[in-house]
């Protein structure tokens, strides 16, 4: 999930960018940038791109695991290994 820093940071950016006479407003709006910012990033069901690149690396390694596996039981069966690009189907 996004931090809060973020957040905050994203809300004081808008928030600038307002004309001045709404910039009377600022804490209030502010407020409600913050909060509506936070339900529209809750319902896309974000992740942090560090979670995102621990799951992309651990998949890499699965993948890794079933060619190996895969050519394992091609050799326990006496058949040729497959090239990689015609192993798994999976993407």
């Amino acid at each position: 999930m996004i931090d809060s820093k973020s957040f905050d940071d994203l809300a004081r950016r808008i928030t600038e960018s307002l004309p001045e006479s709404v910039r009377a407003l600022q804490k209030d709006v502010e407020r409600q940038v913050r909060s509506t910012l936070h339900q529209g990033f809750e319902r896309m069901d974000l992740v942090t791109r560090e979670d995102f690149d621990v799951q992309a690396a651990l998949l890499e390694r699965t993948r890794a695991r079933l060619r190996d596996l895969e050519a394992r039981v091609a050799a326990l069966e006496g058949k040729p290994a497959m090239p990689d690009h015609e192993g798994s189907d999976i993407t």
